[in-house]
């Protein structure tokens, strides 16, 4: 989930050929999560029409301080529409509008929702390349940004003119990653690497046939959500599994106990936080069969062997890594969750139980139990695993705080 889901964001369009390339932004948001609300300068409707803008946002288009309708004057509350935004992005902002911004010249719709807003307002300049290295707009661009405003870099290319060097508008791709840059840089996990395992691991008998569990993987992919709304890198290994992430998270996608552990130790030095809520097979088939086994066979038993240990080899490789196991118990719950926690040096474990109704594999709730390394145990209520992702990274956080 990106960081600009849920947010509402207002767009800002001004009289510059850069307006072109705002439905893509507004596009680009919505596919993000976003709602979308957009004012624009009547010199913008020279180069986007609003129609094409209401759209894509599935919102009108303001651009006059009162419209007509049914012959009744209607007023465009200014106001409202800059109370109404979590964040406001100007792009683009040609000359014009960064003198407007400055010096307060109310002399257009947007102007006024822009002295109106309270929110984080985003600036992308566009203009030409002796207008943007003209004094008095570099001026207005450091004042900006004096007085709190995010101002975007400008790219570097051809311009209108023919000229070629900086100050067209950023690509909107390029809009939009340096604003989730810039929110996700004040999230308590920010430039932090999180690393977590999800789902069942398959260990084959033959090439149709598997030893597995129940798992559905929607614990551990609920956490990679959560970690990357906090801010953070996050690497998640999942075994086979129907459920989607984000396309932040960087996904790696295995069947077996062994590709897990590899995968796993590859990524854990690097790594700050470690989550293993994957369901690892503890046994797998010493013989797999080339073929399919015919009923006819009458095989009386698989032979089994232990797979490789991945949590315990992470808690002996431990450094800076904080790392979190799951247990799964079904009796003496809490004394053998304790026990993983030493035998495998855990800084925490998060508690499962079978015993518990709503919780376990493959729906969508859980109940857990988090224990730290010093056997404070922290219960917490059955909700759904979205809420005890949070539940869960509410209690790293206050340990590394």
């Amino acid at each position: 989930m990106s960081v600009l889901s849920g947010k509402k964001i207002l767009l800002g369009i001004s009289g510059g050929i850069a307006a072109y390339k705002t439905p893509i932004i507004v596009r680009l948001l919505k596919s993000q999560g976003a709602e979308v609300k957009i004012v624009m300068t009547p010199a913008a409707k020279d180069f986007v029409t609003p129609l094409t803008l209401s759209t894509l946002s599935n919102h009108p288009v303001y651009s006059t301080f009162t419209e007509q309708l049914h012959d009744n004057p209607v007023w465009n509350d200014h106001v409202k529409l800059g109370k109404w935004a979590d964040l406001f992005l100007i792009a683009p902002a040609t000359s014009n509008t960064l003198s407007a911004m400055v010096h307060s010249k109310c002399n257009n719709l947007l102007i006024a929702t822009y002295l109106s807003c309270n929110c984080t307002v985003y600036v992308a300049p566009a203009m030409d390349l002796d207008m943007y290295e003209h004094p008095a707009n570099q001026q207005n661009i450091k004042e900006l940004k004096r007085i709190g405003k995010k101002v975007l870099s400008v790219g570097e290319g051809f311009l209108a003119s023919g000229l070629f060097g900086k100050g067209r508008m950023l690509e909107p791709e390029e809009i939009i990653s340096q604003i989730t840059e810039d929110l996700k840089s004040v999230l308590p996990l920010y430039g932090k690497k999180v690393l977590i395992t999800a789902g069942p691991t398959f260990e084959p008998i033959d090439p149709v046939r598997f030893i597995g569990n129940y798992s559905s993987g929607k614990m551990g992919f609920a956490l990679a959500e959560e970690a990357c709304q906090l801010g953070a890198n996050v690497t998640l290994i999942s075994g086979p599994c129907v459920l989607e992430a984000s396309p932040e998270i960087n996904r790696y996608n295995i069947s077996t106990a062994e590709e897990m552990y590899h995968l796993a130790l590859d990524h854990f030095t690097e790594s700050d936080i470690v989550i293993a809520a994957a369901a690892v097979a503890d046994f797998k088939p010493l013989y797999v069969g080339d073929q399919k086994i015919k009923k006819e066979s009458e095989i009386q038993s698989i032979q089994l062997g232990k797979t490789r240990d991945v949590l315990y080899d992470m808690g002996k490789l431990k450094q800076k890594q904080f790392l979190v196991g799951f247990a799964l118990e079904t009796e003496n719950e809490t004394d053998n969750a304790i026990q993983k926690i030493k035998s495998k040096n855990l800084d925490a474990i998060v508690l499962n139980s079978l015993n518990d109704h709503g919780a376990g594999f493959s729906v969508d709730s859980n109940k857990v139990t988090y224990i730290d390394k010093n056997e404070i145990i922290t219960p917490f209520e059955l909700k759904s695993k979205i809420l005890v992702a949070k539940d869960i990274f509410s209690q790293i956080l206050s340990e590394n705080e």
